[in-house]
């Protein structure tokens, strides 16, 4: 803790005139809109906020997610104190998540050079970030199929908020989120939750929000001390990523209710998919490439275009299987709150 005390006294103000400079700049805008995108549809930051700035090129893979994972720890915290002052988490069902979520965060950045002692540690992380981000696109899907088939059966009439909280599959469901969120950031607001609403299907969307919410900050901020530990902090990315995401989830949070947010969830369905590939093209996944420097971003171009033009259809199929028209918004009982548009993600 004193070496980090004595980090940030040296190295924040060398940062800080950085701000003006074009990576600076870049980060500030990214983080802002990413921010904006997260208040509006509930998706977890770091499956949108880490692709981005590695896109951005600002830094190695070691360092966006280390940034990320703090600035998540100071704009989380916020959401957090709302909803507990608002009694809406589950404090028994957030302690079971958090005994498995925290130790794990803890080991997962050091767990990386456990298994592959050997192997290039950046090479290693794109890797995990690009399937992490393939499983968190699956996980967005099937939690609109969940929620367009709670609204179309009422689901809203069962919603309770009292449950009896089943501990070694919350302490599982903590354990594997902690462990994506401390190797990657990605996985706090997209796998925990969604394994959440399986496990809970009866919790209302207000306790699931808040719950995941609370669990959340000790999490991430368990991830994001143990990557200071194993990769140090860059005070260059960190600073203007959290003066761009903080006022941006603000007003994402704010203009979520008034915003057709469909248009955007499928669209990073897309955004996800095409990340996710590009990292694990980038790194040299071999059904991709023979090598890291054989990528092929002309075929990833090409998927995203056939999902573009496949997804409608096939979602369209989806709400015709559950009785509702192809296309348009009818067929749900009741119109989902801001909260529930948020569990949707």
């Amino acid at each position: 803790m004193l070496n980090l005390v004595h980090q940030l006294a040296v190295e924040l103000p060398a940062h800080g005139w950085l701000l003006a400079h074009g990576d600076q700049l870049k980060i500030v805008v990214a983080g802002f809109l990413v921010a904006i995108v997260v208040g509006i549809t509930g998706m977890g930051g770091g499956a949108l906020m880490t692709p981005a700035l590695l896109f951005l090129g600002v830094g190695a893979a070691s360092s966006v997610v280390t940034a990320d994972l703090t600035a998540s720890a100071v704009y989380k915290s916020g959401g957090a104190l709302v909803h507990w002052r608002e009694g809406s988490p589950n404090l028994r069902l957030a302690a079971w998540l958090m005994t498995g979520s925290v130790p794990m965060a803890l080991v997962g950045p050091h767990l990386v050079r456990w298994v592959a002692p050997g192997a290039d540690v950046e090479t290693v992380l794109q890797l995990a970030i690009g399937f992490a981000l393939l499983l968190a696109m699956s996980t967005f899907v099937l939690r609109r199929y969940l929620e367009l088939r709670r609204r179309r059966r009422g689901g809203g009439e069962s919603e309770t908020t009292d449950i009896v909280v089943r501990p070694l599959p919350t302490v599982a469901i903590g354990a594997l989120g902690g462990l994506l969120v401390g190797i990657t950031s990605v996985g706090s607001g997209s796998v925990i939750m969604i394994a959440l609403v399986m496990l809970y299907p009866t919790l209302s969307a207000v306790k699931l929000v808040g719950t995941d919410l609370v669990q959340a900050v000790p999490l991430v901020l368990a991830a994001a001390l143990s990557n200071i530990v194993a990769y140090g902090l860059d005070f260059g990315i960190l600073v203007p990523l959290i003066i761009g995401s903080v006022p941006g989830s603000i007003l994402g949070a704010t203009i979520a209710p008034r915003v057709p947010s469909g248009f955007i969830r499928r669209g990073l369905v897309v955004v996800l998919t095409i990340s996710g590939l590009a990292l694990l093209d980038k790194a040299g996944w071999a059904p991709l490439g023979a090598g890291k420097d054989q990528t092929h971003p002309v075929l990833i171009v090409l998927v995203g275009v056939a999902m573009l033009v496949v997804m409608p259809f096939a979602w369209g199929l989806v709400r015709r299987s559950e009785g509702l028209p192809m296309f348009g918004r009818g067929g749900a009982r009741t119109p989902a709150t801001p909260v529930e548009e948020r569990v949707a993600g």
